[in-house]
């Protein structure tokens, strides 16, 4: 939720240039730990991504829902993993991501060319990586057991 809110602090630009963090993080988490997040948590979390975004309501909702759902198939289909091969599948979801996130926008009444998106486009492919090692990173603080020192 927290990623959800970030590229709001950052910057406030015309048009798209940071990746949507809430999304990367989602992607990272499905695929870190497979069991961790439930496929219907694209709906609570989509909703709320939807909340701060300014894209019409629900399209994160069905956009992240899906996403959930495309993982859990590859996950079933592919069960060996290595880093190739989940950097292909996210960097696939992030492609469609963003494009019908534009798509649905124009729908809407936006009327915004395809180039506008290129740089959050390579932005989002190339950050992925870090958002990857972020999560990891907060996943082995969150399995740490806890010592009392009395």
């Amino acid at each position: 939720m927290v990623a959800s809110l970030m590229p709001g602090w950052m910057l406030i630009a015309s048009a798209p240039v940071l990746p949507p963090l809430g999304f990367l993080v989602f992607i990272a988490w499905r695929q870190l730990r497979l069991g961790l997040l439930p496929v219907w948590a694209g709906l609570p979390l989509g909703l709320f991504d939807d909340l701060f975004s300014g894209q019409p309501f629900g399209t994160a909702v069905l956009l992240w829902s899906i996403s959930a759902i495309v993982l859990d198939v590859v996950e079933a289909r592919l069960p060996w993993r290595n880093f190739l091969t989940e950097w292909l599948v996210a960097v696939g979801l992030i492609i469609a991501y963003i494009v019908l996130c534009l798509g649905i926008s124009n729908i809407a009444g936006a009327s915004t060319p395809l180039r506008v998106i290129g740089p959050q486009l390579v932005i989002s492919v190339f950050f992925y990586p870090l958002v990857g090692r972020l999560v990891a990173i907060a996943d082995r603080f969150r399995l740490r057991p806890f010592v009392l020192i009395r």
